[in-house]
């Protein structure tokens, strides 16, 4: 009598869990580069958020070709958008540094904000004054050279953000719309939007910068400093005194010094200080205070012309892309309105409904609000921080990160603060999560 073979059931295949949204941070020194992949059928749609790193940084052309190579990889070489927020060094540097790998990547749109279009008549006289205050800049530090001052100084770190020898921001940020189809990016506005990446079910959201020149020329708290967080109690919040302290201070002891008025009436300083043909070589405090404070004005002024992005995932969660902005970025998206399906969206609301916060100008004092910013965000999980601390501190920022922000923002996340420096001289490595992935050039997270 036959008997029949037993069967293995058959075996049921488990369905795939949904692709979830992927952001990956670049940990290529003191800059910013972010690549956000959305599930998109059988695939995915990559949004990439500026390439850049500071001015010095060692072998700075190949970390970013690395970079580039990495997201070539990832995307198959195709970038849905490309977001390029603002003219700094930190943020453009790579569309010339691994500019052979940018061009090889097929980029369908290419977004800057109003300030960086060539046709706007107020971007044209706003890039117009940069220019201006960047040439009295270079030509002050040519001076000071010649005087034999020290160009290694504050000076020549924020100098540092527009540009290396012969190539400039302008030139990198050239490279950059060079990229868009026809060589002509898109350029947005405050309130604009929402605007779609087509079959991924995110809309973004424009939040800045804003037009109103009050806001956009303003990057530091008021007096009081409540709209941002402690730099140290009763410091005061002066431009120069923020990140210049010092600079222009007395190398020694003052019983060392020549008064100018004594030093006026002595025969060597009279002929190499005094006389008509070298007097140009004195540098006074009041000089060097004054070109200090052109060259922080400078670099706030072009920080808070920073393309800002609210990227609202299908499941209503937002993620916070706010560049550089600092104060008068933040306080212009408390007005701003949209009527979608039938409902009003408001900037606060979308700081309310924030999980992933980029965090503005690598975490420096003035550019995370507190109760209109940071406070507000209620479903903050993550934040992000591109910033290398040991390169900061060489360049004497010292409160770049801000300890009492980081200190916050750790709280908010519960402790999910992820550093681009995180187990790298002496700071602490990220925390353990399922969500989160880390290699040495990039953390990910899944959302």
């Amino acid at each position: 009598m036959a008997t029949s073979r037993s069967r293995k059931p058959a075996a049921t295949k488990r369905p795939r869990p949904p692709r979830r949204p992927r952001v990956r941070m670049y940990r290529h020194g003191f800059g910013d580069c972010f690549l956000i992949s959305l599930p998109r059928g059988r695939g995915e749609a990559h949004i990439m958020i500026d390439c850049g790193v500071l001015l010095g940084t060692r072998d700075a052309a190949a970390t970013v070709q690395a970079v580039v190579a990495d997201i070539a990889r990832v995307t198959g070489g195709e970038i849905a958008l490309l977001a390029v927020t603002h003219e700094h060094w930190d943020h453009v540097s790579g569309f010339l540094q691994a500019g052979e790998g940018m061009r090889a990547l097929r980029t369908r749109q290419v977004w800057m904000s109003w300030a960086e279009n060539p046709d706007d008549p107020q971007a044209r006289r706003l890039a117009g004054e940069r220019a201006r205050a960047l040439a009295a800049l270079r030509l002050g530090m040519a001076r000071l050279g010649l005087a034999g001052a020290d160009g290694e100084g504050p000076l020549a770190g924020l100098l540092g953000f527009f540009g290396a020898g012969g190539s400039s921001t302008r030139d990198a940020l050239e490279a950059a719309r060079a990229l868009a189809p026809g060589g002509r990016p898109r350029y947005l506005e405050p309130g604009e939007g929402p605007l779609e990446i087509e079959g991924t079910g995110a809309r973004i959201y424009i939040l800045g910068p804003p037009r109103d020149e009050a806001l956009l020329l303003r990057s530091q708290p008021s007096r009081a400093g409540r709209e941002t967080y402690e730099i140290a109690p009763g410091l005061p919040l002066d431009d120069a005194a923020a990140c210049l302290a010092g600079a222009a201070e007395a190398p020694f002891a003052a019983r060392w010094a020549i008064p100018l008025e004594v030093a006026a009436t002595l025969p060597f300083f009279r002929r190499v200080l005094v006389s008509p043909e070298e007097r140009w070589r004195g540098i006074s405090g009041a000089w060097l205070d004054g070109l200090a404070e052109l060259a922080l004005k400078l670099d706030a002024h072009t920080n808070n012309t920073s393309l800002v992005l609210a990227i609202e995932l299908p499941s209503g969660a937002v993620l916070l892309f706010a560049g550089d902005a600092q104060v008068g970025n933040w306080l212009s998206w408390q007005g701003l309105r949209w009527q979608v399906a039938g409902g009003e969206v408001t900037g606060p609301d979308l700081l309310a409904r924030t999980v992933l916060y980029k965090v503005g100008h690598h975490g420096s004092h003035n550019a995370t609000l507190r109760e209109q910013g940071l406070e507000t965000m209620g479903r903050l999980a993550t934040a992000l921080v591109p910033v290398d601390e040991a390169i900061a501190r060489r360049q004497n920022w010292t409160r770049i990160p801000l300890p009492s922000l980081m200190t916050r923002l750790a709280e908010r996340t519960g402790g999910r603060v992820l550093r681009a420096d995180a187990g790298r001289d002496g700071v602490p490595p990220v925390p353990a999560a399922r969500d989160i992935r880390a290699a040495d050039l990039w953390f990910e997270v899944r959302l």
